[in-house]
């Protein structure tokens, strides 16, 4: 058993002198991690360190196992498309509603490995790129946004912003899944949706609908905005009428006015000259009250009596003249007295 033991180190030991070491690089973009299959110094298994990319390693050959990780950012496109995207086959995402309609889409998802994790994934989740993709990332991926997807209604599924909102929730999502594995989820981006073939009759249906809707509130609007045109136009003849009708009443008005400011005038002063008047009557019935009363009286008879003729005519009493029953004219034709009147003018 001993000398068994002996032969190995040796052969061990001897391998470089025959083999020699062996080169092994790394990528612009790629990490390196060495599996130590036989351990002579140091672990046997995946060594916990990280190879810097642009690099030339050596390692001897047989007893090492060289892989890289590239970490660059990679983008998973799942889409309807056949040809494009992620797989050549349909792709894209189906999930339904929360109010249970089938939607189909196509998403993008940006992601990157964390290179200081290279030696872990390699160990514990994929032993290359491809694995970690087809077989690690794409589970998660197509199965977490789904259900977040599903969390909108049809309606709100039509909001760029709600579906924006989605994504970033898928995201967040994603990478609390994802990170401890060495993964690290950038974005989650949407492109195109569909419903199923019914429900997206029904919607082109309703878009048609809401188009004549459209079109007949534009027609609505515009008879409207005429009708208002027209109503204001009116309204402006009114007020032109109403601001003719109102000057003519101010001049009216004012006219009016003046008139009555003129006859009231004219009252005052005919209220002044009868108050002057009604005073110099009353001074004159004081004079006349007065001693010297019926001098006045008999010398203003007398001045209309100057140069009238006076003829005395037996009145009342026993064979005179009754005047209410005698006719006086015919009387003074009969004595020929107004004639002589009428001569004496």
């Amino acid at each position: 058993m001993k000398k068994h033991v002996m032969s190995f180190l040796a052969a061990v030991f001897l391998l470089p002198v025959f083999f020699g070491c062996m080169p092994h690089t790394t990528g612009e973009t790629e990490i390196g991690v060495r599996t130590r299959k036989i351990a002579i110094f140091g672990d046997k298994g995946v060594e916990d360190k990280a190879y810097p990319p642009g690099s030339t390693y050596f390692f001897l050959p047989f007893v090492n196992d060289w892989d890289t990780f590239d970490a660059k950012l990679q983008n998973v496109e799942m889409t309807l498309e056949q040809g494009k995207g992620d797989r050549a086959s349909r792709d894209d995402l189906p999930f339904k509603t929360i109010d249970g309609n089938d939607v189909g889409l196509d998403v993008i998802i940006v992601y990157r490995i964390d290179p200081a994790k290279a030696p872990y994934i390699r160990q514990h989740v994929a032993p290359n790129d491809r694995t970690l993709r087809q077989k690690i990332f794409r589970a998660v991926a197509r199965s977490k946004p789904r259900d977040i997807f599903g969390e909108l209604t049809t309606e709100e599924f039509y909001v760029a912003e709600k579906r924006d909102q989605q994504a970033e929730k898928a995201r967040a999502a994603l990478h609390e899944i994802l990170d401890p594995m060495g993964i690290i989820v950038e974005r989650v981006l949407t492109k195109d949706y569909r419903f199923n073939p019914e429900y997206q009759k029904a919607i082109e249906d309703k878009k048609i609908a809401d188009q004549e809707v459209g079109k007949n509130r534009s027609a609505q609007h515009a008879a409207f905005e005429d009708y208002k045109k027209k109503v204001e136009d009116a309204q402006g003849e009114v007020n032109k009428a109403m601001a003719e009708v109102d000057g003519q009443f101010r001049k009216a008005k004012i006219e009016v006015d003046a008139y009555y400011d003129q006859q009231a005038n004219i009252a005052k002063a005919i209220r002044a000259e009868g108050i002057a008047e009604a005073k110099a009557i009353d001074e004159m019935n004081k004079a006349l009250s007065g001693s010297g009363g019926e001098a006045i009286v008999k010398l203003r008879l007398a001045e209309a009596l100057q140069g009238k003729k006076i003829f005395l005519l037996p009145v009342g009493g026993e064979g005179g003249m009754n005047l209410k029953t005698t006719n006086v004219n015919e009387l003074l034709n009969v004595m020929g007295l107004q004639k002589v009147a009428q001569d004496g003018k």
